[in-house]
């Protein structure tokens, strides 16, 4: 059987519950068909670069998939029908990646980072690597700047 990498957008509207029915759907669909979802990940709702059928917002979820492409032609017919779902992409891989995927590692380093100690507060680390500026000339005032303009 086939691998694919199968993303889909449910509407902005849409329950997150109403996107777990709907990937359930998906599932047995797909196991009727012969194949098999090994993993999914929901990314939950987050911003569109640009309106999807008057969408600014849409619930990401990934499906790795083993089948055969007749089962994802169908699995994609019955997207396209559905009105919850904006957009679905359907890619064939040769192996499914271990582990999380890119969107969950991003997500999980943006909280490491909001933990952190230094996070936002202006301390910032040693720039050993930079060399002096020395004696620089003082800054006019801003008044003189903009009396000169004129």
């Amino acid at each position: 059987m086939a691998l694919y990498e199968h993303v889909f957008l449910a509407r902005q509207d849409v329950t997150a519950q109403q996107v777990e029915a709907l990937t359930e759907q998906i599932k047995t669909k797909v196991a009727s068909l012969g194949g098999a979802v090994t993993k999914v990940e929901p990314w939950g709702l987050k911003s569109l670069a640009f309106r999807v059928k008057k969408n600014r917002k849409a619930h990401f979820t990934l499906l790795n998939i083993a089948a055969p492409s007749e089962a994802v032609v169908e699995l994609e017919r019955t997207l396209s029908i559905n009105e919850d779902v904006i957009r679905f992409l359907t890619i064939r891989v040769d192996e499914h990646e271990a582990g999380p995927s890119a969107m969950l590692r991003k997500r999980e380093d943006s909280d490491r980072d909001e933990r952190s100690p230094r996070s936002f507060r202006g301390d910032r680390p040693d720039r050993g690597d930079r060399p002096d500026r020395g004696d620089r000339p003082p800054r006019r005032p801003r008044d003189e700047i903009t009396a000169g303009a004129s």
